[in-house]
């Protein structure tokens, strides 16, 4: 790709950029800006209003710029005149702190300082629902265990066999989709890569997957749980480590338990050690507490995880070890942040490694039919504050993701849920009236 955008425009036929950032609650915002005018745009950055999107600013502050990074640039597959590429905040010559592509570049520098290069893959399931949000978009998609459903894939094959085709044409080594366990939900896999570059597929992916719901008259939504009885939208992240080349994978270790090296498992108890916290940043939503505390769904089971434990091919567990050398987390969901969801992995998992963390017991017992046996796992929060509340507690992992970016994340977390609390809705009306 080079470093050159202008050169890259010209190259591929490219009229307009975006240029785009996250914000700390998962929203992407970006500005179109002319292939003319994108020289001047990479090396000053584009500027916004950061108080205008989900950042803890005000008003008075000067301009964030959003800096485009070359290297993440992708030309739109159904919009070939547009390129987008993600940025990275500045403000007054100083990177934001609290930007999550900012917060996740910092900890991947910490990593490399300990000789260590993360890399990850992610399952980002969606619904493809009416443009309204009130229903699943097919009528005919009402099976009990719709998991693999044949028929009900190819009813919505121009969607996505067209997504597909587009991450074929990236080179993201796309291997297989599936209809997922919900009425209108699926999953479509592409291959593991470098965190940060898994971190920006999968910003652009969202984005790729409402797009092109859009354009087939149908929406696609990411949301943890849309809709009450089925399965709701997980985002499942797989996790390795490698040497400072990125070649030997140091979580490999035939010789040890499920192949998985002394440094994976301290790695891994890092995880569980900071588990009822990082589903603060994992599950960031209130919505997301009605994934994994959910009762059991109309298909038999939630497939998420509501106590902290690990097992082997287990999928009731909130950590699976699949296969040697890596290890499937199974907490986080579709509303996610997709930077900040690798910024929480890596900062764990640090953590973990430093302090030589134990995972703690295995158990490879189905946690749905028999969990109520596990005694001393701590269970996951109930809700957005109890997983705040954890968060805040959490000194090592507020500091590892970074002062600014904790105190920002908490403030605003807390101003979203004093306004759910403050809500008034019909259950209430429907429980007490009569009292």
């Amino acid at each position: 790709m080079g470093n050159d955008l202008a050169a890259f425009a010209k190259e591929n036929g490219v009229k307009y950029f975006m240029i785009s950032y996250t914000d700390l609650f998962g929203g992407q915002r970006a500005k179109l800006v002319p292939a003319q005018a994108i020289g001047d745009m990479q090396k000053d950055g584009a500027g916004f209003a950061g108080f205008a999107t989900w950042l803890d600013l005000t008003p008075a502050h000067p301009d964030m710029l959003a800096v485009p990074d070359p290297d993440s640039v992708i030309q739109l597959p159904w919009k070939r005149d547009v390129a987008w590429v993600a940025a990275n905040c500045i403000m007054d010559d100083k990177e934001v702190e609290q930007a999550p592509r900012n917060t996740l570049r910092r900890l991947i520098a910490e990593a490399a300082t300990d000789g260590m290069h993360v890399k990850t893959g992610v399952e980002a399931e969606f619904f493809l629902i009416s443009p309204d949000g009130s229903v699943i978009s097919d009528k005919y998609d009402t099976a009990s265990k719709p998991c693999y459903d044949q028929q009900a894939v190819m009813r919505r094959y121009d969607v996505i066999a067209e997504i597909c085709d587009h991450m074929l044409a990236l080179g993201w080594s796309p291997y297989q989709n599936d209809h997922e366990d919900a009425n209108g939900q699926f999953e479509m896999n592409w291959a593991f890569d470098d965190v940060l570059a898994t971190a920006d597929k999968h910003s652009f992916f969202k984005f790729m997957v409402k797009s092109v719901a859009e354009k087939h008259g149908l929406r696609a939504t990411f949301m943890p749980k849309p809709f009450q009885g089925l399965t709701g939208n997980g985002c499942h992240a797989h996790i390795s480590v490698w040497d400072k080349a990125g070649k030997v994978n140091v979580f490999a270790d035939n010789a040890m338990e499920l192949g998985l090296s002394a440094k994976g498992k301290n790695f891994l108890g890092g995880i569980m050690k900071h588990a009822s916290a990082l589903a603060a940043i994992t599950n960031p939503t209130v919505n997301s507490y009605k994934r994994i505390n959910a009762p059991r769904t109309i298909s038999g089971a939630t497939w998420a995880p509501n106590t902290v434990t690990w097992t082997g091919n287990n999928r009731t567990h909130m950590v699976r070890v699949p296969g040697p050398g890596r290890f499937e987390l199974r907490l986080p969901d579709g509303a996610a942040n997709p930077y900040l969801l690798q910024a929480v992995i890596i900062a764990a998992g640090l953590d973990g490694i430093r302090s030589k963390a134990d995972p703690g017991k295995r158990y490879d017992i189905d946690m749905y039919q028999n969990g109520h046996t596990v005694k001393g796992a701590p269970k996951l929060p109930l809700n957005l504050l109890d997983a705040l509340r954890e968060y805040d507690k959490d000194k090592s992992l507020k500091a590892a993701l970074g002062e600014e970016f904790s105190s920002a994340y908490l403030k605003l977390k807390h101003q979203e849920w004093n306004s759910y609390a403050s809500h008034f809705t019909q259950w209430e009306r429907d429980h007490t009236l009569d009292i």
